[in-house]
């Protein structure tokens, strides 16, 4: 499929974000006078990645004040270098069912609101699952109409696991800048560059976040979607626990993208030294690239998001399985755009935690989304902005991702 999106244009033409510093003591002026019922509420949204810009974006669409705190650059993290997959219905019959629908359908309306094709790379997509086994000699045959011509590895057992009425697929960085810049040109919000380091109260409720370098930005509630950050928050770990999951991935620009397919791929890959299989993931991107994960596994947090490196290990893994999957993937006939790893945020009970922070009114959460945090990440921040202005969320029941049950435990 053609790209209808140019990668060659540099995002920071795309993306004209404001950034700025903090006013302290901000005088107001007559044009902003105006009786206190009818002024907006400030909320400060620290965290920079798709929960928090999703939060941003429906708070200050909703009318709030909005400041978006990041400690680095917007999507710098798994935000930016997720697979940006899209399910309908692959988490029903558990607690984030409700979310994930909901956020589904939100993408969709998104999408036509932003022209997310063009901007970011939205469709539809038909999803498989496959067996492939490392390819070490010559290439196999079509393996059934199912599977697209371009799959030319040893796949077995190809069954259809999503339709194009049930998955989707985003450029998850280019979605969360896109929103972000709509945020910031048609609703006000500004942003600014700072780390976090508390957020500071007064008579127990949430009243100003202080930065590192001894700014201090005054505002009416605050939303810490910090990730796998969260975990070392000093506010929060005293509530809950969140541990990060390092995941890897590459992505490659095939020499013909035309002919790559809106397919994506869920696999069962039997490798040549033996062992039990992986399951690496495969998704074209209508920007012509070709985005292969896995190779995950726990790890430690580091300060920084700039911090979190690939292990080279792990990329061989992954380029062997691209070229495993297709010739048109292999080193000589697809160019490597990235190779890279990001931490996703993960809960003790493998549910998000989305809510006001027990022990300080005014402060609220939203964090634990593991791999499903871009799908989740529209529904989230609507349904906080709910919690925020209106005192309960509508869109989603927020009881089961409230903090409070881990009090209760």
């Amino acid at each position: 499929m053609a790209s209808a999106i140019n990668p060659s244009i540099p995002l920071s033409s795309l993306f004209r974000i404001q950034v700025r510093q903090p006013i302290l003591d901000p005088v107001c002026s007559s044009t902003q006078i105006m009786d206190p019922q009818n002024t907006p509420k400030r909320v400060i949204v620290c965290g920079g990645g798709i929960i928090g810009v999703c939060a941003a974006y429906f708070l200050s669409k909703k009318g709030a004040a909005v400041t978006v705190v990041e400690q680095s650059s917007i999507a710098c993290a798994a935000s930016g270098k997720a697979g940006g997959f899209l399910a309908l219905d692959w988490c029903d019959g558990g607690p984030v069912s409700s979310l994930a629908r909901a956020s589904f359908n939100l993408h969709r309306s998104l999408a036509e609101e932003l022209n997310g094709a063009e901007s970011y790379g939205y469709r539809h997509v038909t999803t498989l699952s496959l067996s492939i086994a490392e390819t070490t000699s010559a290439r196999s045959k079509r393996s059934g109409p199912i599977v697209p011509s371009w799959v030319d590895g040893a796949a077995k057992s190809p069954r259809i696991i999503g339709t194009t009425e049930t998955t989707a697929q985003v450029h998850p960085r280019l979605f969360t800048k896109t929103l972000l810049a709509k945020a910031v040109e048609e609703y006000g919000v500004e942003v600014v560059i700072g780390r976090v380091e508390s957020v500071e109260e007064a008579g127990g409720a949430a009243e100003a976040v202080a930065l590192v370098d001894g700014r201090r930005i005054e505002g009416d509630a605050v939303v810490l979607a910090l990730g796998p950050w969260s975990g070392k928050f000093g506010l929060l770990k005293l509530v809950f626990r969140v541990t990060g999951l390092k995941a890897h991935s590459i992505v490659l620009e095939p020499r013909d993208p035309s002919a790559i397919s809106a397919h994506a791929l869920f696999l069962n890959y039997y490798s040549a030294q033996g062992g039990k299989p992986m399951d690496p993931e495969v998704y074209p991107r209508p920007t012509g690239e070709v985005y292969i994960c896995g190779m995950s596994a726990e790890a430690e947090v580091p300060d920084e998001a700039e911090q979190v490196t690939a292990v080279p290990e792990s990329i061989a893994v992954l380029k062997t399985v691209a070229r495993s999957v297709s010739s048109q993937l292999s080193e000589g006939e697809a160019t490597v755009k990235a190779e890279q790893a990001c931490i996703l945020p993960c809960t003790d009970d493998s549910v998000p935690v989305i809510g006001e922070v027990p022990t300080l009114k005014g402060c609220y959460v939203a964090t634990g989304h593991s791999c499903w945090g871009i799908l989740n990440g529209p529904a989230t921040g609507a349904a906080v902005a709910e919690l925020v202005l209106d005192g309960r969320a509508a869109i989603v029941d927020l009881t089961p991702f409230s903090p409070l049950r881990f009090l209760s435990t």
